[in-house]
């Protein structure tokens, strides 16, 4: 049996005669720190038996305390904005009553005084609310004290956050000089990095060594509660203490219940100036992990604001998708209330996608803007039935092989997440034909086409060339034996019919057809706008398209509109599979990741869709083919769907890091970016590396200056390799493990005569 504390002792019986709820619980605490407040500090609880932990999750106490988790958002409906307490940091505040803080983190060694200085500054002049910087020990905490010091005497007060792992005296030292210090509970106290099981017979094992939490944390909650610096906990996936990996798992439960360990021992010292993270490499594990812990905060009555980010995101156009995906799913929420995109690049350029990602929220919140309530209020009533504390993906059918098929339809979606292409009709020219090939991802042979691994499945074609022409026809004609599916309006095949095409029809004009396809089309697919009412949708099941084409109309709120298309769905026991259909005029690569990131990733994340077609509109087309279709196998990747190439784990550097990172992730991609299915792990430094690799098959890891580790899983297979070795060693490594392929070469083909 679990063993509390005399006062969680006392809520229990009181809990069983009086029914104590969660506020009752959360003013239970607020009453002690009240009353602690008229007492000298000596009175503050000094040992982990004196604390107000709370109750247990698995013994069943919280819950029977407290209640299940009943929501973890202000509201299912509309994006409004959780509310929380201010946090307060130097000159800017965190929290629900103020703007979202944008920040970011310092690549220089921090113990170069001026380099640091420098880039601080032209962060802050970037746009920048705070930032980060790296304390690895006494010599760091020393240079961050002429850091503030030297940024004070140029005009700057922009707030500055000292990184803090296995340090806690350090912590204190550095405290002192700066407005923020963020720990790590996985490493803070805990800095077994051991990852061994620790058998744990009785939830009392488990608890006996929070003393040692206490008398780590204790000493810096003090000293921040005197200065009033602000903290963050920020848990992170990939560094959870053996400890809790042996007790909870690799798992977002295991992140939040760490997170809130640390917090009781803030509270238990009338010390509220905090904030909690939750990050992680893994888009659906953060998202999960922040989404409980919100639920968590709502139940305990807690008001701790959030800070976002998803870890290890990478660069260019992959790390602003993946973050966009973790950060704006949150944010659509209502939830967070500060910023960071991780990205391997230098700081400056984590600007845009954080301060596009904050004004995307902002623009959507319904208590402070009209026009967003107008599109959340359109939505058509619906009971949200998702379940945060869970993932299960929603499996959409695949288009099955019938009796008189000429072709085979099987490979018109794809079962791990299909990718659609919009195409123009002149594409299929015989000069162009070729190009059109390869901009699909096709493989060719003698001029022929055949898929590959990260081919479209099918394409959107609004317009037929003329049957007149023979060389296009022939084209389409090549696509869809090889499965590919060709969707055409069927207004455009009843002018120009297309054997074997999928016929293309509103959801409503093909009820009114009763679902006949027009001479020619093999299968019928149906756009649905998501204003259609349930009765509508429901008839689908008499229709039995090959896919829905989910694109909602522009005056509802797109997220709202989509997650009750699949309630509906789901209350009608339908299985047709659900492509979300993204129209755009976007001139912008980064801008769009964010807006596919935050628009379809947000569902994905949820479970809900079975792939993305990405279609142009507008005068001007801004990109081609073959980069809308990487872009969203990147889309499908990062929602942990579909692997169609190396998924690289890549930190995005800080003083801590042991090698230049931007040009060995470079290099590690150039060598290894052709084997889809293999995750790689770029990690400048050993704190998280270990830990972030639980989602990574190799890891290339920053040991010493000059030497790199290369780990398989969380295993180090060889040592001190000298960087210029260790790219080549890494691939020697995956080919250890069966793990490599050659990458193919470019063939040069012989066009075929049409």
């Amino acid at each position: 049996m679990a063993k509390f504390s005399a006062c969680v002792l006392g809520a229990l019986l009181v809990g069983a005669s009086t029914m104590l709820s969660a506020n009752a619980f959360a003013g239970m605490g607020h009453r002690m720190s009240a009353t602690a407040l008229k007492m000298s500090t000596e009175t503050y609880p000094s040992t982990a038996s004196d604390v107000l932990w709370t109750p247990s999750i698995k013994s069943g106490a919280r819950d029977e305390l407290l209640g299940p988790i009943d929501k973890y958002c202000e509201n299912l409906y509309e994006v409004v904005r959780r509310k929380t307490r201010t946090v307060e940091c130097g000159p800017i505040k965190f929290g629900s009553d103020h703007p979202i803080v944008r920040q970011t983190m310092a690549t220089t060694n921090t113990a170069d005084v001026d380099a640091t200085i420098e880039q601080v500054i032209r962060c802050a002049d970037e746009g920048f609310d705070l930032v980060r910087i790296t304390v690895q020990g006494r010599r760091e905490a020393n240079a961050a004290a002429k850091i503030r010091e030297g940024l004070f005497k140029k005009g700057y007060d922009i707030p500055l956050c000292a990184d803090m792992h296995f340090q806690p005296k350090v912590a204190l030292l550095v405290a002192d000089a700066v407005e923020k210090i963020r720990i790590n509970p996985g490493n803070f106290a805990d800095g077994r990095k051991d990852f061994e099981d620790h058998i744990y017979e009785t939830e009392e094992d488990y608890m006996k060594e929070r003393e040692y939490l206490m008398e780590g944390m204790l000493p810096l909650v003090q000293k921040c509660k005197e200065l009033n610096r602000c903290m963050r906990i920020g848990t992170n996936h990939g560094s959870l203490s053996s400890r809790v990996l042996s007790f909870y798992g690799d798992t977002p439960r295991g992140m939040v219940e760490s997170a809130i360990e640390f917090a009781d021992i803030c509270r238990s010292q009338d010390f509220h100036n905090f904030v909690f993270s939750m990050k992680a490499s893994n888009p659906l594990v953060m998202v999960q992990s922040y989404r409980l812990l919100a639920a968590e905060q709502y139940r305990l009555g807690w008001d701790y604001p959030l800070h976002l980010g998803v870890t290890e995101a990478g660069e260019g156009e992959d790390g602003r998708m993946k973050s966009a995906i973790g950060i704006g799913t949150l944010l659509a929420d209502g939830l967070g209330d500060t910023v960071r995109v991780s990205l391997t690049e230098d700081p400056e350029f984590e600007y845009a996608p954080c301060n596009r990602l904050a004004e995307m929220a902002e623009s959507r919140w319904a208590n402070s803007n009209p026009a967003a309530k107008a599109r959340q209020a359109a939505v058509k009533p619906y009971v949200d039935t998702r379940d945060i504390t869970s993932f299960a993906r929603r499996q959409g059918a695949l288009p099955e092989q019938q009796e008189g098929d000429k072709v085979d339809v099987r490979g018109f979606l794809h079962r791990d997440g299909s990718v659609l292409s919009a195409v123009e009709p002149e594409m299929f020219s015989k000069e162009n034909a070729q190009y059109l090939y390869k901009e699909l991802g096709c493989k060719t042979a003698v001029g022929m086409p055949f898929k590959d691994i990260a081919t479209t499945d099918s394409i959107l074609l609004r317009k037929l060339p003329p049957a007149s022409d023979k060389d296009a026809r022939t084209a389409l004609r090549r696509l869809i034996e090889i499965s590919m599916g060709i969707i055409v309006p069927v207004e455009e095949l009843e002018k120009e019919p297309l054997p074997n095409a999928v016929a293309l029809m509103d959801l409503e004009d093909a009820i009114a057809r009763n679902g006949k396809l027009p001479v020619g089309a093999i299968r019928m697919a149906v756009s649905v706008n998501g204003d259609e009412d349930e009765d509508t949708i429901a008839k689908i099941a008499d229709l039995k398209p090959a896919f829905i084409l989910l694109n909602p109309l522009d005056k509802l709120s797109h997220l709202h509109a989509s997650r009750r298309v699949f309630e509906i769905l789901k209350k009608n026991d339908l299985d047709t599979a659900v492509i979300h259909h993204m129209q755009v005029d976007i001139d912008d690569s980064n801008v769009l990741a964010l807006e596919l990131g935050t628009k379809v990733g947000s569902l994905l994340v949820d479970g809900d869709g079975d792939g993305v077609l990405v279609e142009q509109v507008g005068d001007k087309k801004h990109f081609n083919v073959d980069f809308l279709r990487k872009t969203s196998f990147s889309l499908l990747q990062g929602s942990r769907m579909r692997n169609t190439k190396t998924e690289f784990v890549s930190c995005p550097s800080c003083g801590r890091t042991l090698f230049d990172l931007q040009e060995t992730t470079a290099a590690i991609q150039e060598a290894t970016g052709h084997l889809p299915g293999v995750t790689v792990a770029v990690m400048g430094c050993i704190v998280n590396g270990p830990g972030e690799m639980a989602d990574a098959d190799f890891g290339y890891v920053g040991t010493i200056p000059g030497k790199v580790d290369l780990y398989y899983g969380k295993e180090v297979v060889k040592k001190n390799i000298p960087n210029e070795e260790a790219v080549d060693a890494l691939v020697e490594l995956i080919k250890e493990y069966d793990m490599w392929k050659d990458p193919e070469a470019e063939e040069e083909e012989a066009l075929v005569e049409a």
